[in-house]
């Protein structure tokens, strides 16, 4: 008997230890797509409260048809780096388009109707949704223990990722480097590069992820680097 009970009590406690170890099925977030002044049709996902686009802006276009201003990437690069007029490049099809500050706060707006350029603010909100804490959010450099990770495109594009993470949110943030002050371009192999709306002094915020980081990085720089753009819904 004593044998017997012995015996179940393995069982009982294996059959325990399975379902501690059964992990939930996530819920993917509300999916959808949208269109821009060119055609163009992006992927869109609802994170948290938010509507984001989850796919680089590409457009060529203000809202109201005027044309934005293209600087190319064989050019001269002191033609970029002296521009002070909403401006772009291609310098990988796959990944949109790169975006000096300019464009993004000139008053014909780029952002589809409907959407915006997010704020600084809005960024916190949307790392804050990722568990992001609100000092942290608050701070500069490196913040959000696994933030960035979420919100990364889980593919081949990143080269050596530090970690492929299993709960990414469908942002899909894909390494498209950076254009620099000095119209050169940067890596885009393992670097990702978003402008906010937000001013600071002469300058303005963006963010940045990078595959040998798990956090998402938050600073200021100079307007006329060239970033990639995700816009949000109103």
């Amino acid at each position: 008997m004593m044998r017997l009970n012995y015996i179940f009590g393995i069982i009982v406690f294996l059959f325990i230890s399975c379902k501690k170890e059964t992990k939930k099925e996530t819920v993917p977030n509300e999916t959808s797509t949208m269109q821009d002044i060119d055609g163009n049709v992006y992927k869109t996902v609802k994170i948290g409260d938010q509507w984001w686009m989850a796919e680089n802006l590409k457009v060529h276009k203000y809202s109201d048809g005027t044309a934005i201003n293209e600087i190319s990437i064989s050019g001269n690069d002191s033609i970029w780096e002296n521009t002070q007029v909403g401006s772009f490049c291609s310098a990988d099809a796959r990944f949109g388009l790169l975006y000096n500050w300019f464009s993004v706060n000139n008053s014909k707006k780029i952002a589809p109707q409907g959407w915006h350029i997010p704020s600084d603010e809005e960024w916190k909100t949307l790392e804050k949704s990722l568990g992001t804490k609100q000092e942290e959010a608050d701070g500069l450099a490196w913040r959000g223990s696994n933030t960035g990770l979420m919100l990364m495109k889980t593919s081949i594009e990143w080269v050596n990722p530090i970690e492929i993470y299993s709960s990414t949110v469908g942002f899909d943030a894909i390494p498209s480097g950076c254009r620099v002050f000095n119209g050169s371009l940067n890596n885009q192999t393992n670097t990702a590069f978003f402008w906010t709306s937000t001013e600071h002094n002469n300058q303005a915020w963006y963010r940045y992820l990078d595959s040998q980081q798990k956090g998402v990085y938050r600073q200021f720089t100079y307007k006329n680097y060239g970033f990639s753009i995700r816009c949000v819904k109103d």
